[in-house]
């Protein structure tokens, strides 16, 4: 398929269901939306997966609630994204097929190529169906506990994030993600489920997802020991700087980072605390940080001395990866805070 219209499929029989989610997957062949019944077929509620070909749990989860044949409370469309990605060898590896967009950067005007197309088919398959609330399930590259990340973080958008987690990060950066492209239409929230690969993740996504279908109500619920962190600061490597990830600093590269880096994720970092070295011929600043507003604030969060890059002030990292091409591609990670105290996030 070259983009276009999303093929809508009705829900296969469990037992025509295969066995092997890779098999499902060649089953499908292509970017699809698959419809199923629920017991209230007034209403419908809408599961991304697999925006990211190297992000496995939200589809295993689907798959292994396909197979059980469970009903859901209400009708569901389930958008089964980037299969070419997915089953590209040695699979489940490549975030987007090498030389093609990152699909979940895709979801606004003007769609141009082949996944702007693929994400204008999405769209009008989701809002057709007018959801009461979109959950679109993903996992990081770097250790991590589940949680939440929305555009908007009412109570729907906290509740939803509960079934999953007890984190939930109001993204304010503007990525051309699914979720940032229908949260003014109805509740739509991204479940980074944890680690690809790990068990934990793969379970957070079955069980979260069990909830989210079989709920009578969603969007509703006891949300209050939600940790809400905000302001989400874009951490990458500086356009043509070279990057290692190791245990000491290697002068031929621009940045060398930390090979257990992530094991950061979530934790709240001091002024001072080492992330990397500086290195290279020209022993340039390695790094580039951008929030909202786009204003580049990397030298207010970072400090360099001795060849060591240290944090500048108080920060929480998320999403921090330990994958070079992930890293070079996208970003090493994100900066967030808690809010201050007395104030929080709206919608």
């Amino acid at each position: 398929m070259e983009g276009g219209e999303i093929p809508l499929l009705d829900a296969p029989r469990p037992e025509r269901v295969p066995t092997a989610v890779e098999d499902f997957l060649r089953l499908l062949g292509r970017p699809t939306v698959i419809h199923v019944p629920g017991r209230d077929r007034t209403r419908c509620r809408v599961v991304a997966t697999l925006l990211h070909g190297n992000e496995p749990s939200g589809i295993r989860a689907v798959h292994a609630w396909l197979r059980s044949g469970s009903e859901p409370a209400v009708d569901v469309r389930v958008f089964v994204a980037a299969i070419d990605a997915a089953l590209a060898p040695p699979g489940f590896a490549h975030r987007a097929l090498p030389g093609h967009r990152d699909l979940n950067r895709c979801f606004f005007p003007p769609y141009e190529g082949r996944e702007g197309r693929i994400a204008a088919g999405a769209l009008a398959r989701v809002r057709e169906v007018r959801p009461e609330a979109l959950i679109d399930l993903h996992n990081t590259t770097g250790h991590s506990p589940a949680y939440g990340v929305a555009s908007r973080v009412g109570a729907p958008e906290r509740a939803l994030a509960a079934l999953f987690a007890d984190r939930l990060v109001h993204n304010s950066l503007r990525l051309c993600a699914l979720v940032e492209a229908t949260c003014l239409e109805f509740p739509s929230v991204t479940i980074e489920c944890g680690r690809a690969g790990d068990a934990d993740a793969d379970a957070a996504a079955r069980e979260g997802l069990e909830r989210f279908l079989q709920a009578d109500r969603v969007g509703v619920g006891d949300e209050t020991s939600l940790q809400i962190l905000v302001d989400p600061v874009r951490v990458a490597v500086r356009a043509g700087a070279t990057l290692v990830f190791g245990d000491n600093p290697d002068p031929s590269v621009d940045l060398t980072v930390a090979r257990d880096l992530d094991r950061h994720n979530f934790e709240s970092l001091p002024p001072g605390t080492p992330i990397g070295w500086t290195g290279g011929s020209d022993g340039g600043w390695p790094l580039e940080a951008h929030g909202a507003d786009g204003e580049e604030v990397s030298r207010r969060l970072f400090s360099v001395g001795d060849g060591v890059i240290r944090t500048r002030r108080d920060l929480i990292p998320i999403m921090m990866t330990v994958d070079p091409a992930i890293a070079c591609s996208d970003c090493l990670f994100y900066a967030v805070r808690r809010p201050e105290r007395g104030t929080k996030a709206q919608r």
